[in-house]
């Protein structure tokens, strides 16, 4: 069937043909005036594919996946610690569907996760373009207008760039976008299901970040003004009632959403607030107009990193329009507030403007340029589409406006240039309003690369010209250098063989210094002439240690530490690599003349410069080197700190002298556990370094749950981590030494292990902290008849009962025991018991026994209801049984 053109469209004529052939056209009819927004974001995808595996590994990906998957395992019931305290109230809007996308999908290696989280990630940013454009649109219907504001808004370059690696930012900007065009939407229907869904909306922005206020104290605003112009009482109900329904829905959404509300929602919502606005744990840092950190005047931090860091384009376009909205509400007030476009322009400069000052007078800290209110941008690209058409208007000629049009697209277009020019590292990009020519100017200025991007670039370099370095490139892929070693996972198979070498003296370092020495650089990463990342041929570092044998240090702390010509070395020997690879150092320089300083640090008259131990360090022989380079202006002073203080070798030889004189044996294991002075000392006489390398777990047992801390009572027990660096020391003779304060509260037994993070534990010890307990239990009962005689004999002493084998291996005691109690009256036993007719006392050896003298007994509390019967013994999951025996109790 062929259709002429007066028939296309003609309902009645649509209706005679087949199903898929009507829904195809009406589909067809319907995306017709989009087809310049459908181009535009099917081109975007398609580069965005073509790119996507070009960007790095970011320094916060692993650590954000970390903490939502701790958030899953604490919604099925289990305890799981967060990094930090403020990672309570993130919310799991975005990320939750990442972790749920990446099970369904199978995925398990990181080299597919990170690819899928991130592909999500870049198209749900142009979802945000989408609705960019729907929103503009709806408010002008002008197609052209709306395709301009989605292109403002996908092309600003840093945001494009933070659309892959940065699912936090990005999800909320995008959100914050959805939730104007749900509030247009919502005010030009006026329906109960409109304020609903902005509602949800709201609530999921508010989710993602505390910024959700904004919306949630405008909407209100505007509803309170529907309400002071209703002509009628049936109008002001239903402003009533479609407000309280938003109300709803957004206490609703935040309240399913956020479980870290569910036991005091408003306690800890008034904890959430505080921390997120006041108290927020996190300082400042980074360079901004050559001044670090706390020293920045918060007035202009952020409408300079807005203004210098946006599309010239879009940037004038905005203020333009906000501008046009401002002039046209103070001329006529009550008019702007009944003109439905123009009041959502306010409700747009509202959403722009009153964070900004929200930041400065609340004098907020804020970091990393501006990517926390990256949602701003949602509000002002938006504002960008009514200042393009009131220049188009006001300049009435066709042609000239005509020309407003084409000089926008041009600024498309020499964004579109800039952003290419720079690829991959748009999130480091500038715009003209700074000076981009003069090498190294914007590093001198500006913090350009801090979340490590620029690894990527860095490791890749490496894989083609390992060739060049002398010793071979190595240990990228078990350097504890995260960024590289996540980067090299994510270049081909043959580029990781080509810099994944044994452990070692390495021979390069890659870093952010910026004063790399010319003589040992090796390859520099940069954007717009300036450096942000060095890679740089290490000093040789066993000359430098070889130098040392003739000098005596200036100082003796963590390490040994010896005044070069041009440098400080620092030696510990013996050491294990994360000495150097972990340890916190700090170096501070004052000159003679503070006016040798750089210019941001003049005013403070010290210098402190950036020197990780991991990029100027590296472990051979058993020892740990370091070199550091020292500025070339005269010096005066130099202090040193060290973070944390490690055990030092006399201080680990005395904790072993005094621990195998007075302390208790309580495991022997890879390590042998003892527990003196309140502190379990882990000892092992002949360690190699690299077998410290892996974290030690600690779980302790209290013999009261109520003295554990609120979030650990449901587990039963308390759980520490900590590394061997942080805690134990290597001594000369072979040994090394750790040690880990227990809590002060009563303890019953403990359980540790060494474990490495993905496979496991590596080995594993569970104790009584009071074996002598169970030795008196023993003595108590030896030379009595037991109730019965098996694997383990079994005695009743004062209302417990007592188990007893010897000799005895801990490896007797491994499988868990069952504990059956049969009692005279069903009645007696707990409620949720009283259909199986039994109790079930199940336990662990470690829990309630000891080993001593070639012996083992465990004692268990009986109930103190009539028993008729007990069944016990020891049993292995998917095996059954190992031994068992039944006895009567009662007469």
């Amino acid at each position: 069937m062929t259709l002429d053109q007066s028939q296309r469209w003609n309902p009645d004529v649509l209706m005679t043909l087949p199903l898929s052939k009507n829904l195809a056209v009406a589909l067809m009819r319907a995306l017709a005036p989009h087809w310049g927004a459908l181009l535009a974001l099917a081109l975007l995808l398609v580069v965005g594919l073509a790119v996507h595996d070009d960007y790095g590994i970011a320094g916060d990906e692993a650590y954000h996946r970390d903490v939502f998957l701790s958030k899953l395992t604490q919604l099925r019931g289990e305890h799981a610690d967060l990094p930090t305290v403020h990672d309570n109230f993130s919310g799991g809007a975005f990320q939750f569907p990442l972790l749920f996308a990446e099970r369904a999908l199978g995925l398990q290696d990181m080299r597919e996760i990170y690819p899928a989280r991130r592909l999500l990630t870049r198209l749900f940013f142009l979802v945000g373009g989408l609705f960019a454009y729907l929103l503009v649109r709806r408010l002008f219907r002008n197609g052209l207008l709306a395709l301009l504001a989605m292109l403002a808004f996908l092309l600003h370059p840093r945001l494009y760039a933070h659309s892959v690696f940065n699912a936090q930012d990005i999800p909320f900007a995008v959100m914050f976008g959805v939730a104007l065009y749900l509030a247009h939407r919502a005010f030009r229907r006026g329906t109960v299901g409109a304020f609903v869904l902005l509602g949800v909306g709201v609530g999921i922005v508010l989710n993602l970040r505390i910024m959700g206020v904004v919306p949630l104290a405008a909407i209100p605003a505007l509803r309170a003004l529907d309400l002071a112009f209703a002509p009628s009482w049936a109008e002001r109900k239903r402003v009533l009632v479609t407000t309280g329904a938003f109300a709803l829905a957004i206490f609703l959404t935040i309240y399913g959403s956020l479980p870290y509300l569910w036991d005091n929602p408003l306690g800890r919502a008034a904890e959430w607030w505080t921390v997120l606005t006041v108290d927020y744990p996190y300082q400042p840092e980074g360079l901004f107009r050559g001044t670090l950190g706390r020293g920045v005047d918060f007035s202009e931090y952020l409408p300079v990193w807005f203004s210098i860091t946006s599309p010239p384009f879009a940037l004038l376009l905005g203020l333009i329009g906000g501008t046009v909205i401002l002039l046209r509400a103070a001329k006529s007030p009550r008019g702007a507030l009944r003109n439905t476009r123009l009041r959502f322009g306010l409700l747009l400069a509202g959403c722009f403007a009153l964070p900004i000052l929200a930041v400065i007078l609340l004098d907020t800290d804020i970091y990393h340029g501006w990517r926390h209110l990256y949602f701003l941008w949602a509000p002002f690209s938006a504002l960008g589409a009514f200042g393009l058409q009131w220049l188009a208007t006001a300049l009435r000629r066709e042609r000239l406006s005509r020309a407003a049009f084409a000089a926008v697209g041009l600024g498309v277009a020499a964004t579109l240039a800039s952003m290419a020019l720079i690829h991959p590292m748009q999130q480091a990009y500038f715009n003209p309003l700074v000076d981009r020519v003069t090498p190294e100017r914007l590093l001198s200025q500006y913090t350009m690369d801090y979340w490590g991007y620029s690894h990527r670039q860095a490791v890749e370099w490496l894989a083609d010209n390992a060739h060049l370095i002398w010793p071979p490139a190595s240990a990228i892929t078990g350097s504890s250098d995260t960024l590289s070693r996540d980067n090299a996972a994510f270049l081909p198979e043959s580029a990781r063989e080509r810099i994944a070498k044994p452990p070692g003296h390495g021979a390069f370092s890659i870093g952010d210094e910026t004063r790399a020495r010319p003589d040992l650089a090796l390859h520099r990463v940069r954007v717009y002439g300036n450096t942000i990342l060095t890679i740089e041929r290490k000093a040789n570092l066993r000359e430098a240690y070889a130098e040392t044998l003739s000098r005596e240090p200036i100082l003796n702390s963590v390490f040994a530490v010896y005044r070069m010509d041009d440098s400080l070395t620092l030696v510990k020997e013996p050491c294990a690599p994360s000495f150097v690879t972990e340890t916190g150092f700090l170096l501070r320089i004052t000159p003679v003349d503070a006016s040798d300083l750089p210019a941001g640090r003049q005013s403070k008259g010290f210098d402190i410069p950036g020197y990780p131990l991991s990029l100027r360090g590296a472990f051979f022989d058993r020892r740990c080197v370091a070199s550091v380079p020292l500025p070339g202006y005269p010096i005066k002073e130099i202090d040193f700190a060290w973070s944390p203080e490690r055990l030092d070798a006399a201080a680990a030889r005395e904790a072993m002298r005094r621990t195998k004189a007075e302390g208790r044996l309580l495991a022997r294991a890879a390590y042998d556990v003892y527990l003196t002075n309140s502190e379990l000392v882990y000892i092992q006489e002949q360690c190699d370094p690299l077998t410290t390398e892996h974290p030690f777990r600690v779980s302790v047992f209290p013999e009261r749950v109520d003295d554990l801390p609120d979030a650990w009572r449901g587990r039963g027990h308390e759980r520490f981590w900590f590394a061997f660096h942080q805690r134990g020391a290597l001594l000369e003779e072979g040994a090394c030494v750790a040690l880990f304060p227990l809590p002060d509260y009563p303890i019953t037994a403990i359980r540790t292990a060494q474990y490495i993070d993905g496979e496991g534990d590596l080995w594993e010890a569970a104790f009584s902290a009071n074996p002598e307990r169970y030795a008196a239990a023993y003595r108590a009962v030896a030379g009595s008849e037991p109730v019965t005689r098996g694997s383990f004999d079994l005695h009743l002493l004062a209302g417990d009962l007592v188990y007893v084998k010897e000799p005895c291996e801990p490896a007797d005691t491994e499988a868990r025991f069952f504990l059956h109690v049969i009692p005279e009256r069903v009645g007696d036993l707990p409620e949720e018991r009283r259909q199986f007719g039994w109790d079930n006392l199940d336990f662990r050896f470690f829990l309630n026994g000891a080993w001593f003298d070639g012996k083992c007994a465990a004692r268990v509390p009986l109930p103190d209801y009539p028993i008729a019967s007990v069944r016990t013994g020891q049993f292995v999951g998917g095996v059954g049984e190992i031994w068992s025996a039944e006895f009567d109790v009662g007469g």
